[in-house]
This record gives structure tokens, sequence and C-alpha cells, in this order.
């Protein structure tokens, strides 16, 4: 019975540190307002989902992260851009870096920051590379205050017991974490050169989707999965466009906040009460916090911008259902072997 109630505290805690974190850092978002500011509170659902416990490696892996983000912002300011070919093959040889570090525990969250901005800063700097440093300045931002946030919250809302003892090695062999970065580079680079070459309208986020979900997407059984991403970013689509209705009601930064908080509240209780649908709730949740930020901080209007997102977030689902099918029913025997 004590275990019980000590299980129920530990719920409690997370959902109530996750509805704390995701609407603290919406308000600080809408609040100032920075470049980039949106993804503030994307990454701080993140952190709060993948790193459950605040420890001196996580803060450590996160701040290499921002740096990283900053350096390379400095250099794509010095005229990369002007050259697509070299910059695309660089862009593809960063990927591969993340997609590889993302199957080790320890560097996942790294992972994922590099894999966001080695796209969207090279999109966005093609046309200004000037814009770099000053974007760059902005995710970096956005990574703070997320580090920021999720510090405090596990500070303020302590669990009582803390298990962390280090990080596990990854589970998988040298070769097959390769394999799995492959995997994700097969999926995810043909649309990101299609964008960057044709430069397509509102390819940024649509793009920022395809490095998170590809991300996912390095297991044996990907079909099934990009059926679930389909799903589930349908759902976040719809729920974002309910959600921004409702908002208009009352368009001001106390009700936007209190009502993605109540959101991100019912959101929790679901990730934390029911492990086995986490995903679902937390990819349709992170859905929302994209479609509804860039919309609110970039119009403020729910105009075809974000209509056309939707769509092309359909669209990559059903690509990456095809690419996962083809990838399956082949033998990649020479990259699966043990060493």
């Amino acid at each position: 019975m004590s275990d019980n109630v000590i299980e129920d505290t530990r719920i409690q805690t997370k959902i109530l540190r996750y509805t704390v974190g995701v609407g603290l850092a919406v308000f600080l978002a809408a609040l100032i307002d920075w470049p980039l500011a949106f993804v503030a509170p994307v990454f701080v659902a993140k952190f709060l989902i993948d790193k459950p416990e605040l420890n001196k490696e996580t803060l450590y892996e996160l701040t290499i992260a921002m740096v990283v983000t900053m350096v390379l912002g400095l250099l794509l300011s010095n005229g990369i851009t002007q050259y697509p070919i070299p910059m695309l093959i660089l862009v593809g040889i960063m990927m591969l870096w993340g997609y590889y570090l993302f199957t080790d525990p320890k560097w996942n969250l790294f992972a994922t920051i590099l894999i966001i901005a080695i796209l969207m800063l090279p999109f966005m700097s093609i046309s200004n590379p000037g814009m770099s440093v000053f974007l760059a300045t902005g995710l970096a931002s956005s990574g703070v205050v997320a580090v920021i946030i999720f510090a405090l919250v596990h500070i303020y809302f302590p669990e009582k017991e803390s298990s962390f003892s280090g990080y596990q090695p990854s589970p998988l062999f040298k070769q097959q974490r390769w394999y799995a970065a492959f995997r994700a580079m097969i999926i995810s680079f043909p649309v990101v050169c299609f964008f960057f070459i044709f430069q397509i309208s509102e390819a940024l986020l649509t793009m920022m989707f395809i490095a998170l979900l590809s991300l996912m997407i390095t297991g044996e059984k990907s079909v099934k999965l990009s059926a679930f991403l389909i799903i589930t970013n349908s759902i976040g689509g719809a729920l974002a466009i309910g959600v921004f209705s409702v908002l208009s009601l009352a368009p001001n930064i106390l009700f936007y906040t209190l009502f993605i908080s109540l959101i991100a509240l019912i959101m929790a209780t679901q990730i934390y009460t029911k492990p086995a649908k986490a995903p679902v709730y937390a990819t349709a949740f992170s859905t929302v916090l994209v479609l509804l930020g860039s919309t609110l901080m970039s119009s403020g209007d729910i105009d075809s911008n974000m209509f056309i997102r939707i769509f092309q977030l359909f669209m990559i689902g059903i690509y990456m259902i095809i690419v996962s099918f083809f990838l399956e029913t082949r033998q990649w025997a020479f990259l699966k072997m043990q060493p």
C-alpha cells in the first residue's frame, strides 16, 4: 500500500512539474517574443519527458548543445550558404552524426537540438547569411530558457527519492547505431535537399518535424511507427486549430498561458498515468505547441499557412510510410552484424 502511495505522489509531482514548466515557458515566450521563442515550450515539454531527473550530466549536455548552436550560426554567417552543394554535404554529415548520437541515452537531447539547428539555421540563412547568427542566438536563447525552467521545476517540485546513478549505455552495438543513423538519413535527407534546393514556402517547420520524426523512425517496425505519427500529428493539428479558435475569444497573454497550461495538465495526466499511450499524447502536444506558437508569434491569425503546414505534415507521414516499407523489405545484413 505504501509503495502505491509513493508512486502516486511521484506521478502527481511529475504532472505538476510538466504543467508548470510548459505554462511558464509559454508565458515567457509570448511575453518576450525573442526569435524562435516558440521552440522553448517544445524543448521544455521534451526535456521533462525524456529526462525525468535533474542531474549535472543533463545540464552539461544541454549547455554543450547551446554552444554548438552558436558556433554553427557563426559558421553559416561566413558565407558557406552561397555554395549549396558543400553546404548540403555539411548538413548531411552533421545530421548523420546527430542521428548516431541520438541512439545513446546520454546524448539524445544534444542530438535533437543539433539536428533542429542544422536544419533551421542554414535554411533561413540562404537568402541572408547574416541572419544565421540572429537565429542561432534566438534558438540558443530558447534552449537556455528551457534548461532554466527544467532545472527550476525540478528544484521546486522534487521527488522524494532520486534513483539516478548515471545514464545506461546504448542498448545497440556500434554497427547497429550506424544502421539506425543511416535509416534516418535515407528517410529525411532527400526531403531536406528538396526543400533546400527549391526553397519551398512554409518548409521551415516542416523540416523541423521531419528531423524530429525521423529520429523516432530508426527501429525495425518503422512502417507502423510512421502510421502512428500520421495519426498523432493529425490529432495535434486538429487540436491546434481548436485551441486557436478558443484563444481567439480572449486574445491576451494571461488567458493564453492559463489555457495552454490546462491542456498541458490534461496531457501530462494521460502521459504519466497511461505510459503505454504516452507517445501519442506527447507527440500530439508537441505538434500543438509548434503549430500554435509559430502561428501566434508570426501573424497572430489562423490563416492558410497553418493548414498548409498540417497538410505538409500529413504528406510527410505518407512519404515516411513508403520509405520505411522500402527499408524494411531490404536486407542490410552488413549493417546489422554484431561486432
